[in-house]
């Protein structure tokens, strides 16, 4: 039996085997839904509705490749849904048994997406706190308020145990040196240093929720989310925290970090990796820009308290792999 929709002549099989795809690609899209999970995803588009059409060829009972070239639409579709990214996320959670925030902001792209994994839960922040700071000296460098030649003397309240021992009253150091040892090194002293040159722990948590950060409260209690220190990267990625003399300065210092193994292995090379870690205990934090991602740039952060160690970075470059994956359907 044959019926014509629209001038297109349909072979009822052809349909009922594209029903089985449809409703299997359904079926897929069900499962992949979280249940119980803090999951969001937007798009930044404005003034736009986002709907997926799909193009389904002229079938007749000749056309045998019609429902292999269905299923390969709607496979593409299914690798593009924020879903297929969440699904891939909570079975590595689900594997580690780690409590993990992951937050998502794409920088390019056709229709940006922002999306999260529990990106509202509070963590410590361990020392992710040093990259509010040193966006903070960057911004001050690139205003012309500060001179990154210009010194900051030790205190004695300054020091935290770290990677260097010439910190003695009457020592002066660079903000440049103090950048490089806090960036690259993740050296306490001098993140504390740095602390209180941008005018100390209330200045940089004003500058933090002035940015949208709703959940931190770095270096006192030095806890945040996820989503603050995404919603923080992509303010200083889209320049507007002093723009590119902010990152011309802030950049190096992040790059090529003594610990490459969380976001940065995930990219494994295809990308320069801008970012700062946190470590502590069970703690592994990670905070990262990815400047060339397949579909442009973003903006990700993963925050995983219960592992710590190699396990706590396996884990997150595993995500950061997802995510790149994820990255690379959507560029299609």
């Amino acid at each position: 039996m044959r019926s014509n929709v629209r001038g297109v002549r349909f072979n009822f099989s052809g349909v009922h085997r594209l029903s089985v795809a449809v409703a299997a690609t359904a079926i897929a899209f069900i499962a992949l839904a979280p249940v119980g999970n803090d999951v969001h995803a937007t798009t930044t588009t404005p003034n736009r509705t986002i709907s997926l059409n799909l193009l389904i060829p002229s079938m007749t009972a000749a056309s045998t490749n019609t429902a292999s070239q269905v299923v390969q639409a709607l496979n593409v579709m299914v690798a593009r849904n924020p879903l297929t990214l969440t699904a891939a996320v909570q079975a590595l959670v689900d594997a580690s048994g780690a409590s993990v925030g992951v937050s998502l902001i794409e920088l390019g792209g056709a229709a940006p997406l922002v999306w999260s994994f529990h990106g509202s839960a509070v963590f410590t922040a361990a020392s992710t706190y040093k990259l509010v700071a040193l966006m903070m000296e960057a911004q001050n460098i690139a205003s012309g308020k500060t001179n990154p030649n210009g010194y900051v003397c030790y205190e004695d309240a300054d020091y935290e145990d770290g990677w260097y021992d010439d910190y003695e009253t009457g020592a002066c150091f660079t903000r440049n040196e103090l950048a490089r040892r806090a960036g690259l090194l993740s050296d306490n002293t001098a993140g504390r240093m740095l602390v209180r040159d941008v005018g100390g722990a209330d200045a940089v948590n004003a500058w933090a929720a002035s940015l949208g950060a709703k959940e931190s409260v770095f270096f006192t209690y030095n806890t945040t989310s996820s989503d603050d220190l995404a919603v923080v990267w992509a303010a200083e990625a889209k320049g507007s925290l002093g723009g590119s003399a902010a990152q011309a300065w802030l950049y190096p210092m992040l790059t090529g970090t003594k610990t490459e193994a969380g976001i940065p292995a995930g990219v494994a090379s295809r990308s320069i990796v801008v970012h700062k870690t946190g470590t502590l205990d069970e703690v592994d934090n990670d905070a990262a820009l990815v400047v060339k991602g397949p579909n442009g740039a973003y903006a990700l952060t993963v925050m995983s308290d219960g592992l710590g160690g190699a396990e706590g970075w396996q884990l997150i470059s595993a995500i950061s792999s997802a995510v790149w994956s994820f990255e690379a359907a959507r560029a299609k």
